[in-house]
């Protein structure tokens, strides 16, 4: 077996990404109250890997990825803080991890607070990473993992164009029911950062 073609660019050492509405930037210590006043919320977490969750929860499962800009390493991944630009109010986090640096492939995943929906911010600052992840960080392929129940990211992924790869049946026991799970994906080659 030859080795893999694929080789990731060096982490940049500032990452601070803006858009028309939105800035991505990485999650801080001052960034805590704020997602947990989503985070906290049973509906936000419905079809997400944790129960509703405290500033201290937060600081205690996403505590090693503050401040971070590299993928590598033990437990690697970039978590960054979604503000609104027009009043600097945290409204979501984006997650890139998972790397699997021989196959230039990560897995993207998102956390919007519903007082934010409705207005394409998720939709903007979701193709912000997607942005990211090609172009400063070089991958080559993006997958994304969301139950089918889950309507508002099923539109979201697909509004970006990400492609449905897989429908697994009763693929986990999750929160009580045998959950389905659907896979969407992009490859770099594939993405134009479509406007909408």
């Amino acid at each position: 077996m030859s080795a893999s073609p694929f080789s990731l660019k060096p982490a940049p050492d500032r990452l601070d990404v803006r858009r028309e509405r939105v800035r991505l930037r990485p999650f801080e210590e001052r960034d805590l109250d704020a997602m947990a006043a989503y985070r906290g919320d049973a509906e936000v977490c419905r079809y997400l890997p944790f129960d509703p969750q405290t500033a201290d929860d937060i600081r205690r499962r996403n505590g090693a990825l503050m401040g971070r800009t590299t993928l590598e390493g033990e437990n690697g991944g970039v978590m960054l803080a979604v503000e609104r630009l027009d009043d600097d109010d945290v409204i979501g986090d984006l997650v890139l991890f998972h790397l699997d640096p021989a196959a230039g492939s990560a897995e993207i995943g998102w956390v919007m607070s519903p007082a934010a929906s409705g207005r394409g911010l998720a939709t903007e600052a979701v193709r912000a990473l997607i942005d990211t992840a090609f172009e400063v960080y070089g991958l080559r392929r993006l997958v994304a993992r969301i139950d089918p129940d889950n309507a508002r990211s099923v539109a979201l992924a697909e509004r970006l164009d990400m492609r449905r790869e897989a429908h697994f049946v009763e693929e986990d026991w999750f929160k009580g029911r045998w959950s389905d799970l659907l896979v969407y994906a992009v490859l770099a080659r594939e993405w134009d950062a479509p406007a909408g």
